[in-house]
């Protein structure tokens, strides 16, 4: 067995950044992807004349990805073209109120919000980002950027009362709007930014708003042609490093002893040895079928998993738009909040319904790249949605066409109703059910990320990057630190190091 060769379970993001990042340390790597093409979620599709981001749609923490190719043998910029997106964001309100945050200025968010709502409510959010900021300082090292292996880790830091007061775990995200946030309106953005992690506000730790802080500190950012071409500069980053893929290519099981990985076996039999595998899989799937549920060594790990809840779902709409003239430019990142914000996540968490009011997210990308007509757009929608479970019991079966059809018809009256006339402009219609992104991209239930961050020992619960199994790690949205294109690259970045300090390691020993 090639002690150097290293097995890659998926061409996600996760998976393929781990794979570049070792093989510029001298690995040999082979990735074996289930599906016929890179990257996962994270991908830019075109339907006729019309290119859609159907997975993330925003850059944020561009400096991961920035460290990521400095760190392989290139710079972001010789690769990808990164636009500030302003304004951020365009929240709109059902009572009428809009506000527009801008890009990198906090000033100018605040001098939108106090000519909307007022200095007072003004300092409402200024206090926030500034609660936002010391939690981001504080959690950044030991939740965001460095392994966790247990909570025993974080209880030895010498700073750990400090640490706690500024974190406030016992706090959710929905106890923490209440305290600095009495404007119902930045109450429902605050809320919004719990669903950036498949959560609940009201069970989500408070210690999320960190991401209102890095979004306005980092900025929001598009990438020309759309963000799918992230996961094509990163695919072929690998080509360049010698990584080799094999696609149409399904692992069927993880082999092992009880101690250690021996490689895998695939669908029809081929077994692939390895000393090395990292899973860039659901942690669900890695624990309970690729691995013998028999194993006492990984007992603990599916444990954690069994506690930990899936994340929300999405359900999008992928709309080309003819050229209008006289229609009202939409701005790339829109979002429509509903009257009542808590009956969508009753909906999704509770009884597991579609919400018949819900958020509405829209993406237009001000991109002339990602359309073939001039005037013509490209509109994603996506609205959260309860995870797919075809008997019901779990969740929703999205398996029905004619609903699908009716609640996507439903959907855009909604947005018709808010004033953004698209019914008329329609060329292309293609909708995306959370069963589609299970079939996909084998994430069960269509889970957007994996894990949902409701509770304070939701971090402790995700699949940590080293396996008990030895020579197995995890990487990608389902383990540790979490789901979203910047918190994945920094999961391949702790996997690699992981793996290079214990050859390191090895190596000194003998």
């Amino acid at each position: 067995m090639n002690e150097n060769e290293v097995i890659v379970i998926g061409a996600g993001m996760g998976g393929m950044c781990t794979a570049a990042r070792l093989a510029r340390q001298g690995h040999s790597v082979r990735i074996l992807e289930s599906s016929d093409k890179p990257g996962g979620k994270c991908r830019t599709e075109w339907i006729g004349k019309y290119a859609f981001d159907t997975g993330p749609s925003l850059l944020t923490l561009p400096a991961v990805y920035r460290d990521f190719f400095a760190r392989t043998g290139k710079h972001l910029g010789q690769v990808l073209d990164l636009i500030p997106v302003d304004p951020a964001f365009d929240y709109r309100f059902s009572d009428g109120v809009q506000l527009k945050f801008a890009n990198l200025a906090h000033h100018k968010t605040q001098e939108e919000i106090t000519r909307v709502l007022g200095s007072e409510v003004a300092a409402q959010w200024d206090a926030l980002m500034k609660r936002a900021e010391k939690m981001w300082d504080v959690s950044r090292e030991p939740f965001v950027e460095s392994e966790l292996a247990s909570i025993f880790s974080l209880i030895k830091r010498p700073t750990l009362l400090r640490d706690l007061k500024v974190i406030a775990p016992w706090k959710s995200l929905r106890d923490l709007a209440t305290e600095l946030l009495p404007d119902k309106h930045l109450r429902y953005i605050l809320d919004r930014y719990a669903t950036y992690s498949g959560s609940d506000p009201r069970l989500a730790p408070a210690v999320l708003s960190t991401i209102a802080f890095v979004e306005e500190a980092f900025g929001a950012w598009h990438i020309t042609g759309g963000i799918g071409k992230l996961s094509e500069a990163v695919y072929q980053r690998c080509l360049d490093l010698g990584v080799s893929f094999e696609f149409n290519t399904p692992v069927e099981k993880i082999n092992h002893t009880k101690r250690r990985v021996t490689g895998v076996t695939l669908k029809g039999g081929r077994v692939v040895e390895a000393s090395i595998v990292v899973a860039n899989a659901d942690a669900s799937l890695v624990y309970n079928s690729l691995i013998s549920t028999k194993l006492r060594k990984t007992k603990g790990a599916r444990k954690r998993i069994a506690r930990s809840t899936q994340s929300l779902a999405g359900f999008s709409l992928l709309l080309g738009l003819r050229p209008d003239e006289s229609a009202t430019p939409i701005n790339h990142h829109t979002i429509l909040f509903p009257e009542d914000y808590d009956a969508e996540f009753d909906s999704i968490f509770t009884t597991r319904t579609p919400v018949k009011n819900p958020t509405i997210y829209l993406c237009a990308p001000l991109d002339e790249s990602m359309v073939k007509e001039s005037g013509a757009q490209s509109l994603f929608v996506l609205v959260n949605a309860p995870v797919h479970d075809a008997t019901g019991a779990t969740g929703w079966n999205w398996n029905d066409e004619n609903f699908n059809r009716d609640y996507a018809n439903s959907i855009i009256d909604q947005i018709q109703a808010r004033g953004i006339s698209i019914r008329d402009r329609l060329d292309v219609m293609e909708i995306r059910t959370p069963a589609d992104l299970e079939r996909s991209v084998n994430a069960p239930g269509g889970a957007i990320y994996g894990t949902s961050s409701n509770g304070a020992q939701s971090a402790f619960l995700r699949a940590r990057n080293r396996s008990p199994l030895k020579g197995l790690y995890c990487v990608g949205g389902s383990a540790h630190p979490g789901g979203g294109l910047p918190l994945v690259g920094l999961s391949a970045e702790i996997v690699a190091n992981a793996i290079g300090n214990t050859q390191n390691a090895s190596r000194l020993l003998h």
